[in-house]
């Protein structure tokens, strides 16, 4: 962690300007109302789509008296976060709900979310490394609670690579090699599947090749989702699917599923969640597949892709409660456990926690990877994602105008359209932007 420290500090600290959470403690502290007054313990709600989570709540129902948690599982993407917004607005948000870490600059700046600082700040000051603190804290204020990191990670089938005699690539000028000599070998086959339907993939592509999306001049914003590096990147791509070398499946479709289950796929640009949803959803290739770390442009480095945290929403009457919960689903062993133990959505996330990385590691079935430690290697994996990458204030209209403009045209398109929409979003909302 100690690479990225000091560049994700500063990211934040500049950002706490550009936000205007100086001025104004977006949210509040919320109305702590936690006392049962008739004796029955407090119920607080929980929205959530993240694997395990059932599991989790069912765990902490069942050893806690004077809390008890209701689950209600979300769309994940654009359509869970509006629905969060929604709620807001309206009055009956959840008291706590998953926010991803591009989330939280943009929800606190909206004032959807409840200052943490007095009733979580010490646990994730204690209970998390300083790099992890600032993407959820910032002018001084904790907004959230840190889950997960979520370092790339490069899955690939073992048998089919020996089949087709591929080497793990270490660069993308090795994969791209691969990738023709794969389809040379098999003209139904392709190495992996680029998917044009998540920007948060490009995101962290972006980040790996050292871009940075956002930065901060004083108390102006300076949108750079075009730089030098995510064009490099988005070209790369562009030129792999031109040259038919890449599948351009849907992310998590039918379609994309089937060619995993064909061996029409024989790899997967992942992260450290993804392990779990390959065990549910590809089940009879168990020990075919193995884990490396993500091709670089020469040097080992990765990107987040992805990672979430818990937050608790304006209008929650159970602060207290709720950070209870929160502090307990992100620090006891016991929740990381009933996670990786659901039976229907178990989840293979690397725990933001550093002590809860060594209770996953000893729960999680390492069978189907043929034994292979990845918690292991997903750590090591955090301590080479790039420094000084800043998320938005606008970063879900930025992801939907990559996303709509990539399916269009191209990922060259998609970056540009999110350079536009992150310029003009910037101005809408009332911020600063740099000139």
């Amino acid at each position: 962690m100690s690479r990225t420290s000091r560049s994700f500090r500063i990211a934040a600290t500049a950002t706490v300007a550009a936000l205007g959470l100086l001025a104004t403690a977006c949210g509040g502290s919320g109305d702590s109302a936690d006392a049962a007054s008739d004796g029955k313990p407090v119920t607080i709600s929980y929205w959530t789509w993240t694997g395990g989570a059932k599991a989790t709540v069912d765990e902490f129902n069942r050893t806690h008296k004077d809390i008890q948690v209701k689950f209600t599982e979300i769309p994940g993407g654009a359509d869970g976060y509006s629905k969060l917004a929604n709620g807001v607005k309206a009055g009956n948000a959840p008291d706590v709900a998953t926010i991803e870490y591009q989330m939280v600059p943009e929800f606190a700046s909206q004032g959807n979310l409840v200052d943490l600082t007095e009733a979580a700040g010490d646990t994730v000051k204690e209970k998390f490394p300083k790099a992890i603190q600032d993407l959820v804290t910032f002018g001084g204020r904790t907004w959230t609670v840190p889950f997960d990191a979520a370092p790339q990670m490069y899955y690939y089938r073992t048998d089919l690579f020996t089949k087709y005699g591929i080497e793990v690539p270490k660069t993308w000028d090795e994969f791209k090699a691969a990738a023709e000599k794969v389809k040379k070998a098999d003209k139904n086959v392709r190495l992996a599947n680029m998917t044009k339907s998540d920007p948060a993939l490009i995101a962290a592509l972006s980040w790996q090749a050292g871009g940075k999306w956002f930065s901060t001049e004083g108390d102006a914003w300076k949108p750079a989702v075009d730089d030098a590096a995510s064009k490099k990147v988005a070209a790369y791509w562009d030129d792999l699917v031109k040259n038919d070398l890449v599948q351009t499946y849907a992310g998590w479709s039918p379609e994309e599923t089937k060619a995993r289950v064909e061996g029409k796929t024989l790899s997967i640009l992942g992260a450290s969640w993804s392990a779990a949803g390959m065990k549910t959803n590809l089940p009879d290739l168990k020990g075919k597949w193995a884990a490396a770390p993500m091709p670089n442009w020469g040097t080992p480095a990765s990107g987040n892709y992805g990672g979430s945290s818990y937050g608790v929403l304006k209008g929650s009457k159970h602060v207290e409660a709720a950070a209870e919960f929160i502090k307990w689903i992100t620090t006891n062993g016991d929740a990381v456990k009933a996670r990786l133990s659901d039976p229907k959505k178990p989840s293979s996330a690397l725990p933001a926690n550093p002590e809860m990385r060594a209770v996953a590691a000893a729960k999680f079935d390492t069978a189907y990877f043929n034994g292979q430690d990845l918690y292991k290697l997903a750590s090591e994996q955090v301590d080479t994602i790039v420094p000084g990458w800043t998320w938005g204030p606008n970063q879900m209209d930025v992801y939907t105008a990559i996303q709509d403009e990539t399916a269009k045209t191209n990922f060259t398109g998609g970056v540009t359209a999110g350079q536009a929409k992150a310029e003009s979003g910037i101005k809408d909302r009332g911020l600063k932007l740099a000139e």
